[in-house]
């Protein structure tokens, strides 16, 4: 695979000891790009869908939002017409700087005219973040995308696209909730959703990560998630929170890489909230990380497949790739 230098790290993974308490045990402090060749493409898969998103999304009187959104705009204008099913995912943070406040003050100002265009909203399947939260409810948050967000006052729900089980979930009970029976709540629904769809590829998403590189390390407390979704044969996980762009091979809920029934897991914080730095040395099993650029992740998701690639503000595919489903 080839990749631009100038912002792409790959990462030398190194083995670690350790479990849980080294999730930031690293690899080498300088990692060594692929050399340069003629810029990626994204990999089609005939056949499938689409799905296209980013966290930490919205913040008036910035253009990182409005140029992310116009790519998701193109891309759902695009496949409509081409009759491609197309859904818009968030991984969080989806208005600046508390998704409350009032509707009209967050949602309205800041996402309608990004993020929030028609057609977008059409095709829009939410997850929420901590900025949502911040005034001590998610009212706003459920207002603003209506049942497209799952039912209201949860934050996590699941559906289909195409032969895909997509789950979003709702990283925030564990650190906004003073009510443990919401977590639990949460995890009880989710072992019973992916009892009853383990035969398809699946793919989850919310806010916080359990890996990361980036300012915040890793949420040990989604821990308990990862493990119903790992023992669920779950695919692929989608965060945000960090404001970057980081790709970690499959691996176990406990940091151990795992070809076989591992979990990928992309954070994508690119969506228009201020980027911040990718910290070295990087995380055990971190294969690529991009900071200072805003952008999108787009997954196409085929028959027993899928791939996937971060294309930038300016129209650039970095870090295209491609796996097989469990």
């Amino acid at each position: 695979m080839r990749v631009p230098m100038d912002s792409v790290k790959l990462l030398k993974v190194v083995a670690c000891a350790g479990l849980v308490a080294l999730l930031c045990c690293s690899g080498d402090e300088n990692p060594t790009p692929v050399p340069p060749g003629s810029p990626p493409q994204e990999l089609a898969l005939a056949g499938a869908s689409v799905m296209i998103g980013a966290g930490d999304i919205a913040v008036c009187g910035t253009n990182g939002d409005e140029a992310t959104g116009a790519i998701v705009d193109s891309v759902v204008k695009a496949d409509s017409v081409a009759r491609v099913t197309t859904v818009v995912f968030t991984i969080g943070d989806n208005a600046y700087p508390s998704g409350s406040g009032g509707v009209e003050r967050d949602f309205q100002r800041c996402f309608t005219g990004s993020w929030g265009k028609d057609r977008i909203m059409k095709v829009i399947r939410p997850s929420p973040g901590n900025h949502d939260y911040d005034s001590g409810t998610l009212a706003p948050y459920f207002a603003f995308f209506g049942d497209r967000a799952g039912p209201a006052g949860k934050g996590y729900y699941s559906y289909d696209v195409g032969g895909w089980h997509v789950i979003a979930m709702n990283s925030e009970v564990y650190f906004e909730s003073n009510d443990p029976s919401e977590a639990k709540a949460q995890e009880d629904w989710l072992r019973k959703d992916l009892a009853e769809h383990r035969s398809r590829c699946a793919l989850a998403y919310f806010h916080r990560p359990l890996f990361s590189s980036g300012t915040y390390g890793p949420a040990t407390e989604v821990l308990g998630l990862w493990r119903i979704l790992f023992a669920g044969g779950v695919d692929l996980v989608l965060n945000g929170h960090e404001h970057d762009y980081e790709r970690f091979l499959p691996q176990t809920p406990l940091g151990v890489a795992d070809s076989v029934n591992g979990v990928e897991e992309i954070i994508a914080g690119t969506g228009g909230g201020v980027l911040r730095m990718v910290r070295y040395p990087v995380a055990r099993n971190s294969a690529a990380q991009i900071h200072g650029r805003f952008g999108v992740l787009k997954l196409i998701l085929g028959a027993g497949e899928y791939s996937h690639a971060f294309i930038d503000t300016n129209g650039r595919v970095w870090d295209p790739s491609r796996r097989k489903c469990h």
